[in-house]
């Protein structure tokens, strides 16, 4: 029996790989013994639970980057967070830690290091958080979900995806998938998503081209977030909904796909050779524009930047490019070169070659 404490949160990318992994590790061994740690406000507090693993908190603790009095509070607040963690390792005899990044990485990398607990880092993005790069200096092994990841002493493994993602690597019923959201199953899909809240020049504009496609023949399953002010419709050649909590099928279901290039996103249609016109989330430390470069790079997506991802675009790249069957194959297959279907189990044989 092996006790791990998997540390990380916030997003969707932080949480679904941690889950992965943790029902990998219970699949591995019957007698493992998994915890999580994240934060109260982060996507963890209620995906870990429902998956039946007890989660384990401590305080959300952003890095300040401007004086404040945030910023002389942080080091005794950061220090206590590093003491909880040594307390919950402890306490459950944790034999190794592996972090994810988000907030509760940091105090967990530090923690271990300080009591000798073997660590592993899994780095999500093209572009590292500042937590995992502090874990990786101490990690016993680091695994990354692309080629290009600038953290030192990496292991190239992938993204740990959802089961559900996996089977479809084996298997998939793309006339099934199309029928269970009412859409024609014989006639070529396009997929439209923003993640779970949305993208508003993404949504905007599909919105305004919905008559070039329908000509053109192409049905579009657009999937448009929780925060847009659409409204969803359910027509012959196009559906429009808030939220998809089967996005397995949804990708089943498509030929092609317009989306934001987060890195499960992208990890997920490149394992399963979905191509995809790649629109990064414009703010930010640009990280989307590198999670989608080896894709980009293999021929198996391309990449639009939000302000030129316009009706003209549409009509004048999209609809030619999904029009034109022996493309898209050739760039199915690119992107499956590129896509690794199996980084749960390379995760773990990562975290199992520390023990």
């Amino acid at each position: 029996m092996t006790r791990f404490l998997l540390a990380g949160g916030g997003t969707a990318g932080h949480v679904n790989p941690l889950l992965a992994l943790a029902d990998a590790l219970i699949e591995d061994d019957a007698s493992n013994q998994v915890w999580a740690l994240g934060t109260r406000e982060g996507l963890e507090s209620t995906l870990v639970p429902q998956r039946g693993y007890e989660l384990l908190t401590v305080e959300r603790l952003p890095f300040p980057r401007k004086p404040s009095w945030y910023a002389v509070t942080f080091p005794l607040r950061f220090w206590r967070a590093i003491s909880q963690v040594k307390g919950y390792l402890r306490d459950n005899k944790i034999d190794v830690v592996v972090g994810f990044g988000g907030y509760a990485s940091a105090p967990a990398y530090l923690a271990a290091k300080s009591l000798g607990i073997p660590s592993v880092v899994h780095e999500a993005n093209a572009l590292p958080g500042w937590a995992n790069k502090l874990g990786a200096k101490s990690a016993k092994a680091v695994g990354v979900t692309f080629k290009s990841t600038p953290i030192a002493n990496a292991t190239f493994v992938g993204m740990p995806l959802r089961k559900e993602i996996e089977a479809l690597a084996v298997h998939s019923d793309k006339e099934s998938a199309r029928l269970h959201f009412g859409l024609d199953p014989d006639t070529i899909t396009l997929l439209v998503t923003g993640g779970s809240l949305g993208a508003k020049r993404i949504n905007e504009t599909i919105e305004k081209a919905r008559r070039v496609l329908s000509a053109a023949g192409i049905q579009v399953l657009h999937i448009m977030g929780g925060r847009s002010e659409l409204p969803e419709v359910h027509e012959k050649d196009y559906v429009r909904i808030a939220y998809c909590d089967r996005m397995d099928l949804a990708i089943s279901a498509s030929s092609f796909a317009v989306s934001r290039a987060g890195s499960s996103t992208v990890s997920e249609f490149s394992a399963l050779g979905l191509p995809a016109a790649y629109v990064p989330y414009p703010v930010g430390n640009g990280e989307q524009k590198l999670n989608v470069a080896d894709v980009v790079t293999g021929e198996g997506g391309l990449m639009v930047l939000d302000a030129d991802f316009d009706e003209a675009f549409v009509a004048n790249t999209l609809v030619p490019l999904i029009s034109n069957s022996r493309a898209l194959a050739e760039m199915s297959k690119s992107a499956k070169k590129v896509g690794i279907p199996d980084g749960t189990s390379r995760l773990l044989a990562l975290v199992k070659g520390v023990l």
